[in-house]
């Protein structure tokens, strides 16, 4: 067994993409369009890398509660430093970066157009 991907529902799709793919590099891997259902998924996938992020899109759709439960997805980078100053430098909503308690800052957070996290963290 393997992950295949994970799901998030979006306000409005090109917002979304434009932030996945300007602040990560996401690749649009595949689309679905299903307008007689008034839904389009797309796929999303990080280069060297066959785990999707699967947006979907459901047309005309208020704005999505995220409850109390979600946490964050996590994405693992080679120079965090580099990339957190990108995002800030890009007015991306961003934290200071961070560390667990008693060790160096190994992470930050990121919030994508529907206030979904995406945790930054060095990668090992």
């Amino acid at each position: 067994m393997k992950m295949a991907h994970t799901c998030v529902r979006v306000k409005d799709l090109e917002a979304s993409l434009d932030f996945y793919q300007t602040a990560f590099d996401f690749v649009e891997s595949s689309r679905r369009d299903f307008p007689e259902n008034k839904f389009t998924l797309v796929y999303l996938t990080l280069p060297e890398d066959d785990y999707e992020l699967e947006l979907t899109y459901n047309y005309d759709h208020e704005a999505y509660d995220l409850g109390n439960g979600y946490g964050h997805i996590a994405i693992a980078v080679k120079d965090l430093e580099a990339l957190h100053a990108s995002h800030q430098a890009a007015g991306f909503p961003v934290t200071d970066l961070k560390g667990l308690p008693g060790t160096a800052p190994s992470y930050y957070f990121i919030s994508d157009p529907d206030g979904y996290k995406v945790e930054v963290i060095r990668e090992k």
